[in-house]
């Protein structure tokens, strides 16, 4: 949620920032502003009136014991208290239709974000690995996996339905063996280790952005307000909910792994095989809490963290840089990362990484302080896939596909495996 005082003080800077998010939202902050307005002048007079009952109450014990009718007074006293009584909830009023509107507007985009409309004007940042040239066509990971008996989601659709998978044999366990090797990194690399609940309540998912914005694509329990998590982010940013952090241990870091479920709204026919864009999926998140004044150092090395992964899975990739337009709601910066699909003949994200700085903290009421006589300020919360487990999968069965139709594990999966190699 954006700090008020920035909409107030600059509310032109603000517009342009949503313009640039392709965002019309000129009249939702107008709107805000009024709002802001009516409360402020309303919380002046309330105030007032509140010192006058303050003076009035203090006067009339005295007038009492002098002996002095008070019956004016008391009179006046209860209309004060009545409009007062009505100030207020008005005031409440104000507050709950200003907090709904701001929270419509998505986060402010950093100086450094280029500008741009959409997914053609990322610019690319660096490739890491030149991709693998194939003697032969290289096959899609949904025909290797089913060549392989190691992917069926022809049984998930009957039991479930379409975007649903069933991993089986060594497609069970490569899918278990990349969940635990990134685990096993991350928490090797100073990450604390986090299994959280994959239901959160609507509290949690408003703190975090998927609410209200995004409440088409979340999977909500019937006759409740729980949500299928669409991401370890929710339950894991939301453990700090109402807290104030000590300054002096940030950044704290934790990694989590999760199932995932997202509905897909407005995706239709994209993705539609094998397991890119799933309803149901596996993901292991990095999220920190950071200090303002470093958490974009945090976010380099929160990305190198995930690339690392890239690197010793020997998986070629790109990390670009997304422009305003293309930037997620809640996000300040992203950076993306693109593993290469060779049937696809392009990179495609596995990874988003990105400094929400003090927005999420906002919504959440998350604070630290570097000292107890310090006032409380909004952290900065940042995340990143470290990553998609699913998509991973499907990169390692399309670069490591072999001519006779096996599949060459990893080196660092093998462990993990207990074989080489995939096969009939």
């Amino acid at each position: 949620m954006l700090d008020i005082r920035i909409i107030r003080n600059d509310p032109e800077m603000v517009k342009t920032a949503m313009r640039n998010r392709n965002a019309d939202l000129d009249g939702v902050i107008d709107k805000i502003l009024q709002l802001d307005s009516e409360r402020r002048e309303l919380v002046g007079e309330t105030e007032s009136m509140k010192a006058e009952q303050n003076q009035v109450s203090r006067a009339i014990p005295a007038m009492k014991k002098r002996g002095e009718d008070t019956g004016e007074l008391m009179t006046k006293m209860k209309e004060l208290s009545e409009q007062v009584k009505l100030n207020l909830g008005r005031l409440s009023a104000l507050e709950e239709e200003q907090q709904k509107l701001t929270l419509v507007l998505p986060n402010l985009p950093h100086s450094s974000v280029p500008v741009g409309k959409s997914e053609e004007d990322n610019p690319e940042i660096r490739r890491v690995m030149e991709p693998r040239e194939f003697p032969y066509e290289p096959r899609p990971h949904w025909e290797i996996g089913s060549a392989l008996q190691i992917l069926d989601p022809e049984t998930a659709a009957k039991v479930t339905g379409a975007r649903f998978h069933f991993y089986k044999g060594l497609g069970a366990r490569l899918e278990r063996a990349v969940i635990n090797f990134f685990m096993d990194t991350h928490a090797a690399n100073g990450y604390t280790e986090i299994f959280p609940p994959f239901i959160a309540n609507r509290t949690s998912m408003t703190a975090t952005g998927q609410l209200p914005k995004f409440e088409e694509d979340a999977f909500k329990l019937c006759d409740s307000e729980y949500f299928l998590i669409p991401t370890a982010e929710v339950p894991v940013t939301n453990m700090h909910r109402d807290e104030i952090l000590d300054g002096s241990k940030l950044p704290l870091k934790y990694c989590a792994y999760s199932a995932c479920f997202r509905a897909e709204a407005g995706s239709a026919g994209r993705d539609t095989r094998g397991l890119i864009r799933q309803h149901q999926f596996n993901k292991v998140e990095l999220v920190k809490f950071a200090n303002p004044e470093n958490s974009y150092d945090e976010l380099e090395s929160l990305t190198a963290d995930a690339e690392r992964i890239l690197q010793l899975l020997g998986l070629p990739y790109r990390v670009i840089c997304l422009c305003t337009g293309d930037l997620g709601f809640s996000s300040a910066k992203t950076y993306d990362l693109e593993v290469w699909m060779p049937s696809y003949n392009r990179y495609l994200e596995i990874s988003s990484c990105s400094n929400f700085e003090d927005f999420q903290a906002r919504r959440g009421a998350i604070r630290y302080k570097n000292d107890v006589k310090d006032k409380a300020q909004p952290v900065h919360t940042l995340n990143g896939s470290g990553l998609a487990v699913g998509r991973t999968v499907a990169a390692i069965l399309e670069n490591c596909q072999n001519e006779d139709g096996s599949v060459s594990v990893p080196e660092v999966l093998r462990g993990y495996m207990g074989v080489d190699k995939i096969g009939k």
